[in-house]
């Protein structure tokens, strides 16, 4: 689209496939997309396409062939090979077609050389999700994406969908098949009255969408109110066990498959934060998901139920009430509950997407219900899009986890049974992300949805590969090699100059942007380091805290019950340490944090000097828009690093070991 950036699919990626000759086999609207990618592909470098529903053509270099053979696949899995100088890609579904095309155009051409190559890919997990916080009319405190930093939204704007929703919303699902994606949440799941009427009256707007997005195989799902019988119905309750409500939701739910008939069902915020739910009716959240699961079922239709439940009106003084014990507390009970079409959402962490916590205990705690796992894209809490922060690494560590201990046991990624989601970074900003190597995250969330154990640094070198097409440049190593240089250790870098060893938050109330070390401390909402002039920490174990180090497994309980086996960067999650602790990296907790502020600060400069260093190798736009971001997160990393380092400084009394200013 013209003034819209290409992200990972610019026309030279294709340029190895628009050179060539392609025969397509096979029928169906899926099929016409592929047909569609690469005849635009040969129209512009010169090559040929053919589609055939028989054997007899011979002349191609690259066959795409819709089958039937490949059933163990499934119908998104595809088998690439290599034979007598040609490329096949066969498939048993449409979709399976079309993702092995997009692996074609990552290969490049790689696809086109070497022979007896048999390659068979299938996603780990069926459904892989972008949750979009967006907001139909603009809210006075969120605006019109909660959460959100790349713009406005891609489907609201002004109260109602948008107006040129084919070719924007079309080009983002074409982004997201691309990467494996293949389900959308079109709002927040902070369901406002506004919103609320998407179910109903206003569903026509959510088939608007579905249509664009439905020919890159992206099925569209709709956070809904648990009110909303009462909200839209006109009931004087939503109890789950009401057969009128029960009545309603079903005659709702029939509506909106006669509209939307690949529909993929509905997700649920409830007793959160002050979302209505099933608590108020004295039933359970088993209860709650199962009236929705029985809508959506003749219709093969999933509800997915957000597990972010917990006490937001703590009191700060109540030491032995913890925040990061309430998902499992609230939900192991329940466990064999659930409706087999209902699916727990439980967020990677206990907490709230920190730059580092430990791995929700929840997950592999719930062996009879389906479960997915939600990481967040957006950068609420590692920079929101102004910072460089790829979180490929912190998502791989999450998901090759295994939480019942040792080499045998299932890990996050095997668990996942439910499927992979992720909060949306995305809205209507030219380059979709705010800041253009945001959009590494999106794609690395794709690409480790549809495999979960693969290396997140091969993957960056694919997005780099795709969307920066350094062969163009007559110097790809050197643009290649900075680019990777930018964002492989930017994770660690931002956590870094943050919040140190897990403790998490330290950041300005409300928006959650800059430092504020005790912005929270004081707060209701469960978030606090406990810092005092003799050390800093959260005691979670069982002997002497909370007791959430006992909700895992024992062998990982095991290893968090005590601060000399708890992994050092989880040290503060987990326990309250005296600052002369020492690390395992021989330094004290103190210097450590020091040290590590004074080293984030330089690890940006140095990525910044690195960035400029590409200018005339990276289009202009985007090394400009990158350029003004980094300015932003050298002044940003410098504030963290002087209120974290003259905070604990004082708190303390320790002087720097390296005797360095400290304000």
């Amino acid at each position: 689209m013209r003034g819209v950036d290409p992200a990972w699919l610019p026309d030279e990626a294709f340029r190895p496939i628009g050179t060539r000759r392609t025969l397509i086999r096979g029928s169906g609207p899926l099929v016409d997309t592929v047909h569609a990618e690469v005849a635009q592909a040969c129209a512009r470098f010169g090559g040929r396409v053919e589609r055939d529903t028989g054997p007899g053509a011979t002349a191609y270099d690259l066959l795409l062939d819709l089958n039937g053979d490949a059933d163990r696949l499934g119908d998104e899995g595809y088998t690439y090979a290599r034979r007598e100088g040609r490329t096949t890609v066969s498939a048993r579904g449409q979709a399976g077609l079309l993702y092995g095309l997009f692996h074609v155009v990552r290969l490049g051409e790689r696809a086109f050389h070497g022979e007896r190559q048999v390659e068979r890919h299938r996603p780990a997990a069926a459904l892989r999700m972008l949750d979009h916080w967006d907001n139909v009319a603009v809210h006075p405190v969120m605006g019109q994406v909660e959460r959100g930093y790349a713009g406005g939204s891609l489907f609201w704007a002004d109260g109602r969908a948008r107006g040129e929703l084919l070719g924007r919303v079309r080009a983002y699902g074409r982004l997201l098949a691309a990467c494996g994606i293949n389900a959308v949440a079109v709002n927040n799941v902070n369901v406002h009255e506004t919103e609320a009427e998407l179910l109903t009256d206003r569903i026509g707007e959510v088939a608007a969408i579905a249509d664009a997005l439905r020919p890159y195989g992206i099925r569209v799902h709709l956070s809904v109110t648990f009110a909303a019988p009462m909200v839209l119905g006109g009931l004087s309750t939503a109890d789950p066990l009401d057969e009128y409500v029960r009545g309603w939701w079903a005659e709702a739910t029939s509506r909106v498959y006669e509209v939307i008939p690949d529909f993929g069902g509905y997700v649920v915020k409830a007793d959160s934060e002050g979302q209505p739910g099933p608590f108020a009716y004295g039933r359970s959240h088993a209860d709650g998901a199962n009236m929705l699961a029985a809508a959506l079922e003749p219709y093969g239709g999933t509800v997915h139920w957000r597990a972010f439940v917990y006490d937001h009106r703590q009191d700060w003084r109540d030491r032995t009430t913890d925040r990061a014990r309430a998902a499992y507390d609230h939900f192991v009970p329940l466990d064999g509950q659930f409706a087999p079409n209902a699916v727990l959402q439980v967020k990677h962490g206990p907490m709230d997407f920190q730059v580092r916590e430990p791995v929700s205990p929840l997950i592999g705690a719930m062996p009879g219900t389906r479960l997915a796992v939600e990481v967040q894209a957006t950068q609420e809490y590692t920079g929101q899009q102004r910072h460089v922060c790829w979180l490929g690494p912190m998502w791989s560590k999450v998901l090759r986890f295994r939480p019942a201990g040792g080499p045998e046991g299932p890990s996050v990624g095997e668990l996942a049974r439910g499927g992979l989601v992720a909060v949306s970074n995305v809205g209507d900003d030219p380059f979709w992300t705010g800041h253009p190597l945001a959009q590494a995250n999106l794609y690395t969330f794709g690409r480790l949805a549809w495999q979960p154990d693969a290396n997140p640094y091969r993957l960056l070198g694919e997005w780099i590969r795709l969307t920066f097409t350094p062969e163009k440049t007559g110097e790809s190593a050197r643009l290649e090699a900075g680019v990777y240089a930018v964002l492989a250790g930017s994770w660690q870098t931002y956590e870094k100059y943050t919040a140190p060893l897990g403790v998490g938050w330290m950041v300005q109330p409300g928006h959650h942007y800059g430092p504020s070390v005790d912005g929270y401390e004081y707060s209701p909402w469960g978030t606090y380091h406990f810092a005092d002039r003799d050390g800093i920490g959260v005691d979670r174990s069982v002997a002497t805290g909370t007791g959430y180090a006992g909700q895992y497994a024992k062998a990982w309980a095991e290893v968090f019950e005590s601060p000399e086996t708890c992994p050092d960067e989880l040290l503060l999650f987990f326990h309250h340490v005296s600052y002369g602790h020492v690390l395992r990296s021989g330094k004290t907790v103190i210097q450590h944090i020091y040290d590590t502020h004074f080293e984030g600060v330089a690890e940006v400069a140095e990525a910044q000097e690195v960035w400029a260093s590409l200018a005339g190798l990276v289009d202009p736009a985007r090394h400009a828009r990158v350029t003004e971001r980094f300015e932003e997160q050298l002044r940003s990393a410098r504030e963290w690093r002087d209120q974290i380092n003259s905070y604990f400084s004082r708190k303390s009394g320790v002087a720097d070991a390296h005797g360095r200013r400290i304000y």
